[in-house]
């Protein structure tokens, strides 16, 4: 009943081309890991509210979040960048071509490792060739999710967000992510039971 009741409310806005493209995507939820309806709509709403100009995601999959990010910056239209980070390059590729699809925005694709790209995007920031990340998306490998923390904590500006995926599906191997934040004085955090469970993490200085 709860569920039929929120598909009333929150219809479908995008273009009748995007929406065709998630319609499939959602076809293939199971098999891609993707978020659901209703979290991917809380992930453009955040960016959205928090005006980002700089999204980081890490996990690409085949673009199902990524689409919903690139619209959330369409929206803003204030110059917005997005990054997005996948270690299989056959998913990318169907990425790639549902973004271009979906999107006019030119999204900036990075294949490999999670921790060794981002330690590359960290020497980017620290050596002044790119701008520290307002907004990161973390569904991944969860057993990293600590140690793509360590590293997103030093490229998120101040007042930047995290949101991580599947904090309850999966908490014992994000037990140690949860803890760390939640021990963080310098961020607030709080997990909400949508999907797969999400925590959301603000950045206080």
């Amino acid at each position: 009943m709860y569920q039929n009741e929120i598909k009333k409310i929150n219809p479908s806005y995008f273009d009748d081309k995007t929406e065709s493209i998630l319609s499939e995507l959602e076809k293939t939820k199971e098999n891609f890991w993707n978020l659901d309806r209703y979290c991917a709509n809380f992930l453009n709403m955040l960016i959205k509210i928090n005006a980002s100009k700089n999204v980081l995601e890490i996990g690409t999959s085949n673009g199902y979040s990524g689409i919903w990010i690139l619209k959330a910056l369409e929206e803003l239209n204030n110059g917005g960048h997005f990054t997005t980070v996948e270690f299989w390059e056959k998913r990318q590729s169907i990425a790639r071509k549902n973004f271009s699809a979906c999107s006019n925005l030119k999204p900036e694709p990075k294949i490999g490792s999670a921790i060794i790209v981002l330690e590359d995007l960290l020497d980017e920031i620290n050596n002044k060739k790119r701008e520290k990340f307002d907004f990161v998306f973390i569904d991944a490998n969860k057993k990293e999710y600590i140690d793509y923390f360590k590293l997103v904590d030093k490229m998120l500006s101040d007042k930047g967000i995290i949101l991580a995926d599947n904090i309850l599906s999966h908490y014992e191997k994000v037990e140690n992510y949860v803890n760390e934040l939640f021990s963080r004085k310098d961020y607030q955090s709080q997990i909400f039971d949508i999907g797969a469970g999400m925590m959301l993490s603000r950045k206080n200085n």
